[in-house]
């Protein structure tokens, strides 16, 4: 939906507020008009790729901007996935398809009359440009990942849109590209929470007995699709999460070891662990008396990415993070008092 909404008063300082946050306050905003970067989950986007037609992650992002990600299981609870890398953050806004030049010169004409500076000086200089009328390509427009517009987005605000010709030798700082829309995957990848089994059973766990662990369901990889097919314009990137290791933490000092890694295999019906050949498993040295001890296992899953809505496809570079889930459950553990005689 173009934006269509006259803002008849504009004030200087909704610029310069603008300006803390990172983006333009002024005609044509998404924060007035609703033509901006919103994510909406539980909507059903168009299927490009294997994998897709799932209900896990499906939704929009942005405009146009479609995810899509295989379903990991339907009985496995899923939670967003977390980085490894406390560093990695997702991008915060981007430039995708949304004009033609006569659509722009229509939305600039509409949207921007009878503003105030500097929305005013801002519509003159796309009127002094002609709007690239006759030109063959499109306008692109900032779209932001979140609507609450809380993080700072790196576009100046004299460049809300660009234009973008078909042969364009090289992508614009923040223009739309397939590493792009790996990273907006990521962001929105749902993982399955680790389906862990004790044995003994959680409330039945005992003091310097071997606590052995398993997968107790299907567990395979996950992909999530990021696509875009709007105007002529059309990429897509799949992110793959592979699980390759499992970390449980028996939640207390009075254990022996306090933590267990373990590497999956790949079976017939996905990966899978089975610790009771391991050479480590948790042994508790102390009852949990009347309390409990807060058993966690964590998945970690390896990332990669195709530049197509193919997950079989060439991974490509940078890498990204790799990816955790993590499930937390609380164990009893009990001492058997021996008599002797």
């Amino acid at each position: 939906m173009h934006t269509r909404r006259v803002l008849e008063a504009l004030a200087v300082t909704s610029l310069v507020a603008a300006l803390g946050t990172g983006f333009p306050a002024y005609a044509g905003d998404p924060k007035f008009d609703g033509d901006g970067g919103t994510t909406q989950t539980g909507q059903t986007g168009t299927s490009s790729g294997a994998g897709s037609g799932a209900d896990s992650a499906n939704g929009t992002i942005g405009a146009h901007i479609v995810i899509n990600q295989k379903k990991p299981g339907s009985s496995t609870p899923t939670a967003t996935a977390t980085s490894s890398n406390a560093d990695w953050k997702p991008p915060v806004c981007w430039y995708e398809p949304m004009y033609t030049s006569k659509e722009y010169e229509e939305f600039i004409k509409s949207s921007y009359r009878g503003a105030l500076e500097p929305a005013a000086s801002y519509a003159k200089k796309r009127a002094d440009e002609d709007y690239h009328k006759g030109d063959k390509g499109l306008w692109w427009q900032v779209k932001f990942r979140n609507d609450d517009y809380s993080e700072a987005c790196p576009v100046t605000t004299d460049n809300w849109e660009i234009w973008v010709p078909p042969a364009q030798p090289k992508p614009e700082p923040h223009q739309l590209t397939p590493e792009i829309l790996s990273e907006l995957a990521y962001n929105s990848t749902k993982l399955p929470t680790p389906p862990i089994e004790l044995s003994p059973r959680a409330d039945r766990l005992i003091v310097n007995l071997g606590t052995q662990v398993k997968l107790k369901s299907d567990f395979d990889r996950v992909w999530t699709t990021a696509s875009i097919n709007y105007k002529g314009v059309q990429m897509a990137a799949t992110t793959v999460a592979t699980p390759v290791a499992l970390k449980v933490e028996a939640g207390t000092a009075d254990a022996d070891p306090q933590t267990c890694s373990y590497d999956l295999v790949k079976a017939k019906s996905g990966y899978t662990v089975d610790s009771s050949d391991a050479a480590c498993n948790i042994t508790y040295r102390r009852s949990s008396g009347t309390g409990i001890y807060p058993f966690k296992a964590s998945i970690t899953w390896k990332v990669t990415w195709t530049d197509s809505a193919d997950p079989d496809g060439a991974p490509q570079q940078p890498v990204l993070p790799d990816g955790l889930s993590t499930y937390t459950q609380d164990v009893t553990v009990k001492e058997i008092q021996a008599v002797n005689r």
